[in-house]
């Protein structure tokens, strides 16, 4: 790990090709929480590749239009999802629908590092 934010509404670990994050408990996810990230892309990723991954532990709400914005992010290359509750799965089924990148469900975070790295080389190669 590179460093980390603890943010009012989340966690978040900086890593060299990825950002991991774990939402705070109630928290409803909107557009304006998309400007944190951008930040963080722009500080630590300023033109290189990274991931997003959020560890879904707690329970909360996101709004999907902010993946509208957060596609527009042009060196995220994908966004993973690590949850095993099926209200999340659900949940995430409509939230790939706004986002324009890869967008995909974990059920661990290991599966979700694979797949980070796999696209990784994708994008490298």
């Amino acid at each position: 790990m590179i460093t980390s934010y603890n943010f009012d509404f989340c966690y978040i670990e900086i890593y060299n090709d990825y950002v991991k994050a774990v939402v705070k408990e109630g928290v409803t996810v909107s557009p304006k929480h998309n400007d944190v990230l951008i930040h963080i892309a722009e500080r630590h990723f300023k033109n290189r590749p990274f991931v997003y991954l959020t560890h879904r532990i707690n329970s909360y709400a996101v709004n999907p239009t902010i993946y509208l914005e957060t596609a527009k992010i042009k060196n995220l290359i994908g966004f993973a999802v690590v949850s095993t509750d099926p209200k999340q799965i659900m949940q995430i089924k409509i939230e790939k629908i706004f986002f324009r990148k890869e967008f995909k469900q974990f059920d661990n975070i290991e599966s979700a590092l694979d797949w980070k790295n796999e696209l990784m080389k994708e994008y490298r190669d």
